[in-house]
């Protein structure tokens, strides 16, 4: 290769056979600096790898546990034998070592406002948050008068639960009803056919309806409806989603149960963890009522930190063992998963 001088700039000429040794000691200095420039690089994106990982260590570490409720549907279960009242589940709680208490509706035997500032006080004073209420409606009924019916039955809750200073409330779309027992539909994993002349695509609109009724009492009082997946046209964590996404409101959002998904349970907990204000975890010491799941409570608050759930997770012992053991078990098992 030869340089012309006689010009202003010098001239490479085109002859790529010579390379002299100026040109050598350049193209090794380039190379040098490109591969100088790439370890840079390749360290640098170690250390920000790094870097991430720690911050993500160090925020997990940081975080704080959810904190654990029990439902006081757990010390009763609806057995005849054992029905506590909602004072009696508080202070059984406490013991316990519980953070808050849900209440379950159908187990109140006195909805006065001093019974209510009772149980709100009572709570306070044992040190624990009354953070949900559990309540049983259905829209799924072609009847206007019977879904205006659950319409104020509702309403009726979220005015209880204001009143309790409860910031939450579980809701249901309600089923077809065509079964002929609870204990039928669960046989059946809570699948049962339409109203004969009716279609689920009515039921949905009957449930959208419902729930927008109930809007404005739910945004007047700070009460937010959980829908859960609770049989009926709820069953599925799609069903659930399509409720909430049609009536389009903060004020309805999602109670997830993990103990209502018969199929493809922790693909369904991840669809409808976004949505969720409140999770319910169900456990069946000495065998369930109506079924047993096996529930990975580990991959369960895995897939709620991935959302960055950070809310109530309630027990719903739902057993046959004694809940004088049941229940302490439980709770070590959430607080080793919810940690």
């Amino acid at each position: 290769m030869s340089i012309e001088t006689n010009r202003p700039f010098p001239v490479v000429s085109s002859n790529r056979d010579e390379v002299g040794p100026q040109k050598q000691a350049s193209r090794r200095a380039w190379m040098a600096g490109v591969a100088a420039a790439a370890g840079a690089s390749a360290c640098s994106g170690r250390v920000a790898l790094a870097q991430a990982d720690s911050d993500k260590e160090e925020a997990a570490a940081s975080r704080k546990p959810n904190p654990i409720a029990v439902s006081t549907y757990s010390y009763w279960r609806y057995r005849d034998d054992s029905k506590l009242s909602i004072e009696e589940c508080v202070d059984l709680a406490a013991d316990a070592g519980f953070d808050a208490v849900e209440v379950l509706h159908v187990q109140m035997t006195d909805e006065s406002n001093g019974t209510l500032q009772r149980i709100k006080q009572r709570a306070f004073r044992r040190g624990l948050s009354l953070c949900g209420m559990s309540t049983h409606q259905s829209f799924v009924s072609p009847d206007p008068a019977e879904r205006q019916k659950n319409i104020d039955h509702t309403i009726h809750c979220i005015e209880l639960a204001y009143a309790m200073g409860i910031p939450t409330i579980r809701v249901n779309t309600g089923r077809w009803g065509t079964s002929g027992s609870f204990d039928e539909l669960m046989a059946n994993k809570g699948i049962e056919p339409t109203l004969e002349g009716h279609t689920d695509e009515e039921g949905f609109g009957w449930v959208r309806e419902g729930f927008e009724k109930c809007l404005p009492v739910a945004e007047k009082c700070g009460v937010v409806m959980g829908l859960e997946n609770h049989w009926g046209l709820g069953r599925t964590a799609d069903g659930v989603l399509r409720v909430i996404g049609e009536v389009d409101s903060p004020w309805l959002r999602a109670t997830l149960d993990t103990g209502n998904f018969l199929e493809n349970q922790y693909d369904q907990y991840r669809k409808l963890a976004p949505d969720a204000v409140f999770v319910q975890a169900k456990t069946y010491f000495g065998g369930g009522t109506w079924y047993t799941l096996d529930i990975d409570y580990d991959r369960v608050a895995e897939i709620l930190r991935e959302v960055d759930y950070r809310g109530y997770i309630s027990l719903e012992f739902e057993g046959s063992e004694a809940h004088e053991s049941a229940i302490p078990k439980s709770l070590a098992m959430l607080r080793e998963a919810f940690h």
